[in-house]
């Protein structure tokens, strides 16, 4: 029997809140990191936390509180970074700094020889440079982002995947399971015809071990292809800019007697 792989989670919370991941699960987050049969040695998330506001608001005491006890139930570590203010220059102009970068830095580099593979939620170009040194050190490093996703982080890392394809990661309104005929999944279009005004979207059914077997044709590979013709693109959405890995769609899936076909497309996020 092989020997299990130890994967650590880092999380920012904020950053990643505040670039698209807002209702982010994080057990399905786990699910995702632990694809291939990993053990989640190291689940941190790192909050920053406003002592100040805290005993004046009672809600957002008791968010941070709750947020804290549902991580605890999926075995994350809520790792609290005091908010500092520092007052500018003019009366009233507050700076808000939080050393979160840094903390996670540190956790990362004194844990990483323990660990096979690290999974990093953020979206700052100042982790090259960790992702570097991990490496070096003969980890596996994924990045997992949103928006605004450095380009110098996505190049550096082992792989990059963007949270919106994860099924179930962000909550999405639908009647329907994510895949299923009458649901809206989130995909990219990889092909498309500009004379003939139709091409491809490609959407992930579930994640596994074969993440990287993109092309659908082939045996294990968890994604799907669909049709999309150019009026189902949102109005004004200009398709020079297909085809495209970089842009995230929204879209419904429907049955045609060709087979699934995308309706609704609506772009999401882009680079």
């Amino acid at each position: 029997m092989g020997k299990t792989e130890k994967v650590g989670v880092y999380v920012d919370a904020a950053n990643i809140s505040q670039h698209g991941g807002f209702g982010l699960r994080y057990e399905i987050l786990r699910k995702f990191a632990t694809r291939g049969g990993e053990y989640p040695a190291r689940l941190n998330v790192y909050q920053i936390y406003d002592a100040e506001r805290a005993k004046q608001d009672s809600a957002y005491r008791e968010k941070a509180t709750r947020f804290a006890e549902v991580l605890r139930d999926y075995e994350y570590k809520v790792i609290e970074k005091p908010l500092t203010r520092k007052k500018g220059e003019s009366e009233g102009d507050v700076a808000i700094n939080s050393a979160v970068d840094v903390d996670m830095a540190v956790d990362i580099l004194q844990q990483a020889d323990e660990l096979d593979k690290i999974v990093l939620l953020t979206n700052k170009a100042s982790f090259v440079r960790l992702v570097r040194t991990v490496q070096q050190k003969g980890g596996r490093v994924e990045i997992v982002g949103f928006d605004s996703i450095a380009q110098k982080l996505k190049k550096e890392a082992d792989m990059y995947f963007s949270g919106y394809l994860i099924p179930g990661l962000l909550p999405i309104e639908s009647p329907y399971e994510w895949g299923r005929v009458g649901s809206r999944v989130r995909g990219v279009c990889y092909d498309f015809s500009h004379n003939d005004g139709y091409g491809f979207m490609r959407y992930l059914t579930n994640f596994n071990e074969h993440l990287w077997i993109t092309d659908s044709r082939f045996e294990g590979s968890p994604y799907k292809t669909v049709f999309a013709h150019i009026s189902q693109f949102e109005e004004n959405f200009d398709t020079s800019f297909l085809p495209s890995r970089e842009l995230i769609f929204e879209f419904d899936l429907a049955e045609s007697d060709k087979g699934l076909v995308a309706e609704n497309i609506m772009l999401i996020s882009a680079p």
